[in-house]
């Protein structure tokens, strides 16, 4: 089984650009997370923003994927670019967080401002589950976590260089589906602007590249990250667990009836 790296040594990888590979969950599961932290993933990304859990769901998937045999490290998607929803997660002893709907570089230097201590920043001071694992000491935990800003409007895409150029910023993350909606699709999945949009995730990626930051995407399936990180994106995630459950039964489901109608 690999070895997972401690919050120190994967921001360090992050910020290095090295190629890193995440889960997405979406459910208040810890004994799921449990299992997952322990295949060989780089880290757990708990949906704070979309997923089905509140403060306590996401403490507890956190805890669950820091138990023994762990790989992952375990990292948040806040549910708004905001200091306390921020400073919550990263006392909860999240290693990164992924902040949503960027469209600025100024909201991108608000949300870095949120996770560095003064004076570089304005988070409280009161990691009471965190300082076990990160830091404690401001100055340790700076180096010890990673800011990501997510780059899904058409404003973020609009402002993507100045936006990677942020001082302080870790990374971007791109959510696929909002993106494809900026640029005019009718769907999160919609064909017709392919081109489109594989000309806007190029766009996002060398401005990271440019910048020196990590460049993440958010992607279906294992098949789709393969391809993203060929490409030159630095860390990719699959998504997502209750996707997942509802595939996978639905093939066993598919499998047994088809059995029974051969009989």
């Amino acid at each position: 089984m690999a070895t997972g790296r401690t919050p120190a040594e994967f921001t360090a990888a992050l910020r290095a650009r090295e190629q890193l590979i995440g889960y997405w969950s979406l459910l208040d599961s810890p004994i799921a997370a449990e299992r997952l932290a322990r295949l060989g993933y780089d880290y757990l990304a708990f949906d704070a923003q979309h997923g089905l859990f509140g403060y306590q769901g996401m403490l507890h998937n956190l805890l669950a994927t820091d138990t023994k045999g762990s790989t992952a490290v375990g990292i948040v998607r806040v549910e708004a670019n905001d200091p306390t929803y921020i400073g919550k997660a990263l006392d909860a002893g999240a290693t990164a967080v992924i902040v949503p709907l960027i469209d600025t570089a100024q909201d991108a230097a608000d949300a870095i401002a949120a996770v560095r201590y003064p004076p570089l920043g304005r988070r409280s001071y009161g990691p009471m589950r965190a300082q076990l694992r990160i830091g404690p000491n401001p100055a340790d935990t700076h180096a010890q976590t990673a800011v990501l800003a997510m780059i899904e409007t058409a404003d973020g895409l609009a402002n993507v260089e100045e936006i990677c150029a942020t001082d302080g910023l870790d990374g971007i993350y791109v959510g696929p589906s909002d993106l494809r909606l900026a640029i005019g699709g009718t769907t999160s999945t919609d064909p017709s602007v392919q081109e489109e949009f594989e000309q806007a995730l190029t766009r996002i990626r060398k401005a990271a590249e440019a910048a020196g930051i990590a460049a993440g995407i958010h992607n279906a399936d294992g098949a789709s990250a393969a391809r993203r990180l060929a490409e030159g994106w630095t860390y990719v995630s699959i998504a997502a667990d209750v996707v997942h459950l509802q595939q996978i039964a639905t093939t066993h489901l598919d499998a047994a009836r088809q059995k029974g109608e051969s009989r």
